[in-house]
């Protein structure tokens, strides 16, 4: 389970669907403890991957929206 895809080639979707399906895994039961453990291990790692793209995008949001605050700023009042 942990030498699936890693974190550097998923997107955020696929990481996010292979989380659901790793959570409804867990939540179906009949797992034994070792496929449950791996699971789990598992999904932290899709967590993660899932983490780092929505801090990217928040990122990049505040980026643009600093962006365009400058450019409102440096325009002045009154020039809309």
């Amino acid at each position: 389970m942990a030498d699936q895809d890693s974190g550097a080639v998923l997107g955020y979707e696929q990481a996010r669907d292979e989380l659901i399906d790793v959570v409804r895994r867990l939540e179906a039961g009949g797992a034994t403890l070792e496929e449950s453990l791996a699971l789990w291990e598992r999904g932290e790692e899709l967590a993660k991957v899932c983490r780092r793209w929505l801090e990217g995008a928040r990122a990049r949001l505040d980026a643009a929206l600093a962006a365009e605050e400058q450019a409102e700023e440096a325009d002045g009042p009154g020039t809309e």
